[in-house]
C-alpha cells in the first residue's frame, strides 16, 4: 500500500495539474485559431519533427491507429499532410507534413505563449534543472 502523500507532494501535484490544464486550454484555443482540433494540431506538431507511420503516431497520442487515420485524412484533405512510402520499408506509409503543414505547425508553436512566457522568467540554470527534474519524473534518461 502506498503511504499518504505529504503536504508538499500534494501541493506540487496540484501545481502540475494546473500547469497541464492551462497548457491544454491554450493549446486548444491556438489550434482553433488555425481551424484545427487539438488532436489535429498535436499530430501536425509530431509530424513537423519527423514523418512517422500511423501506429507510431497512435502510440504518441495513446489512442487507436484507426483514430489517427481519420485525423490524418482530415489534415491531408486540407493539404497539410501527405502519405508517402517509408524508404526503409515500402510496405509502410508515413504521414509527413507538406510545406503548408510545416508552416502551420510553426505558427501554432509560436502562438503558444502560456508556457514560454513564464519559463522566460526562469534563468537558464533553472530551466535546465526543471527539464532534468521532469525527465527524471518521466523516467527519461538525461541527455
Amino acid at each position: 500500500m502506498t503511504p499518504r502523500a505529504d503536504h508538499l507532494t500534494v501541493e506540487v501535484v496540484e501545481l502540475i495539474g494546473t500547469v497541464v490544464a492551462r497548457y491544454h486550454e491554450e493549446y486548444e484555443h491556438a489550434a482553433a485559431e488555425h481551424s484545427l482540433t487539438g488532436a489535429q494540431a498535436r499530430v501536425l506538431g509530431l509530424l513537423a519533427r519527423e514523418p512517422m507511420p500511423m501506429r507510431r503516431i497512435a502510440r504518441h497520442l495513446k489512442c487507436e491507429p484507426s483514430n489517427v487515420t481519420g485525423i490524418v485524412d482530415r489534415l491531408e484533405s486540407r493539404g497539410l499532410v501527405e502519405r508517402r512510402p517509408d524508404p526503409a520499408d515500402r510496405r509502410v506509409k508515413l504521414a509527413a507534413p507538406t510545406d503548408a503543414g510545416l508552416t502551420t505547425a510553426e505558427r501554432l508553436r509560436d502562438s503558444l505563449d502560456f508556457a514560454r512566457e513564464p519559463l522566460g522568467e526562469l534563468s537558464v540554470a533553472e530551466r535546465a534543472l526543471l527539464k532534468e527534474l521532469l525527465q527524471r519524473m518521466l523516467g527519461i534518461p538525461p541527455e
